[in-house]
């Protein structure tokens, strides 16, 4: 059977994205391998064996279009509402906290977080029903 082992994104600036990923999800370079014409840097955390690719494309210097097609990652926090706090605080930008009840019983709570690429992060309560763990 297959095991997800990471995603990628293309990144215009390296350091501003290393920086944006370790101050909010507390993820940090574990690889970092520069080619001729592009650099990849895999950030993950101690917490999974999950990690997200950054492709830095060598002399690119616009900004990448997201298309219709890309959703969002998602992650799971213990305290979705403090972590909003801390990164409502700290500057990044963050959507408000909701809530997603179906049929009365609440499936999730979470808020959105867009990194310095324009990607939609979702962040999500640990121990929801479903698969958020």
């Amino acid at each position: 059977m297959a095991r997800m082992i990471h995603s990628m994104l293309r990144v215009l600036d390296e350091q501003k994205s290393v920086a944006f990923y370790a101050d909010t999800l507390g993820i940090v370079p574990v690889g970092r391998f520069e080619f001729e014409s592009f650099t990849l840097v895999y950030l993950a955390n101690d917490e999974q064996s999950f990690e997200l690719e950054l492709t830095i494309n060598h002399g690119r210097t616009e900004p990448y279009a997201q298309g219709d097609g890309y959703g969002h990652l998602a992650v799971s926090v213990a305290d979705v509402v403090a972590e909003h706090a801390r990164m409502q605080a700290a500057g990044h930008p963050v959507t408000a906290v909701k809530t997603l009840q179906h049929e009365g019983t609440v499936v999730g709570q979470f808020f959105f977080l867009t990194d310095p690429d324009g990607y939609k992060i979702e962040v999500l309560q640990r121990g929801a029903p479903g698969r958020f763990v």
